[in-house]
């Protein structure tokens, strides 16, 4: 499908290491599938994937960690 950010580039699917920063947490996620633009490199998750994320971030944040590094299992 076309890049939705650059317009130009296609994306294909791929894993990827997405990093997020939720107050104090920063959380490391490996291995994320995603959509990657062949172009610019802007990754798109579909919504079951989004949802994990969220659930992982959420959980790191509670048990407050600091930094977190953890491998996205499907």
């Amino acid at each position: 499908m076309k890049c939705a950010l650059c317009r130009t580039g296609e994306t294909a699917p791929g894993i990827v290491t997405f990093p997020i920063q939720k107050g104090a947490t920063t959380i490391i996620l490996k291995g994320v599938p995603a959509e990657v633009c062949d172009t610019c490199g802007e990754q798109f998750f579909s919504e079951e994937v989004t949802d994990k994320i969220v659930k992982m971030v959420d959980e790191a944040v509670k048990k407050g960690a600091e930094v977190e590094i953890l491998r996205f299992a499907a």
